[in-house]
């Protein structure tokens, strides 16, 4: 495992790494240590795309010596039970996705809902999760013309991620469904449905207008 440690301030570092897959795997070793008591004090772990960032950190010269010597290994599996997310695969993309891929659009949905996913970071908006899952076959481009508005609920592809829009704003990825699930509640605990790390399944909805 490659990794590069950068100090950030005076209680910071910022760890990279060589892909999204050891990324993963770099922060599910931190998580595991930590619960087990093996990580020295970080106030907090925040993983990217790339990058895995430390804060809080007691001891940062002593922790750079420490991740010197890691082998992650491979993403363990996620303890505890998939978060569901119920999808009308009624997304205005749809077809060009099933396009892109070289299956039909039944097809596509049954990849889609098929494929267990996991949260690898969150950001862009309150409790939007970047999600991998999907083989590099199925990766597709972003929309040459992003649009205005993603209506809230959005299940959208770009690259090798799968997302769900929690507000209405500007994007431009692949919009394949729609769903009601509530990505972000300020009121709940936690206020996000999806944090890093998290097993994510989409399933068919039996609401109307959802295909079968």
């Amino acid at each position: 495992m490659s990794v590069r440690t950068l100090r950030v301030g005076e209680r910071a570092l910022l760890v990279e790494l060589a892909d999204g897959a050891e990324t993963e795997a770099f922060h599910a070793e931190l998580l595991r240590r930590r619960a087990a008591g093996a990580l020295p004090a970080v106030r907090e772990i925040v993983p990217a795309a790339r990058t895995v960032l430390l804060d809080g950190v007691a001891d940062p010269a002593g922790l750079v010596a420490e991740l010197d010597g890691w082998e992650a290994g491979r993403l363990p599996a996620r303890a505890g039970e998939a978060v569901e997310v119920p999808v009308r695969y009624d997304g205005p993309d749809l077809a060009e996705v099933a396009a892109l891929w070289g299956v039909s659009v039944e097809e596509a949905v049954r990849v889609h809902t098929a494929t267990e996913f996991r949260v690898a970071f969150c950001g862009f908006a309150p409790g939007f999760g970047y999600l991998t899952g999907l083989g590099a076959r199925y990766e597709v481009p972003r929309r040459a013309t992003p649009r205005t508005a993603v209506p809230a609920g959005s299940v959208a592809l770009a690259g090798p991620y799968t997302g769900v829009y929690p507000r209405s704003s500007p994007g431009g990825w692949q919009l394949i469904g729609t769903t009601d699930a509530v990505l972000w509640d300020a009121g709940r605990d936690p206020a996000a449905l999806l944090a890093p790390g998290t097993r994510v399944r989409f399933t068919v909805s039996t609401a109307e207008g959802g295909r079968r």
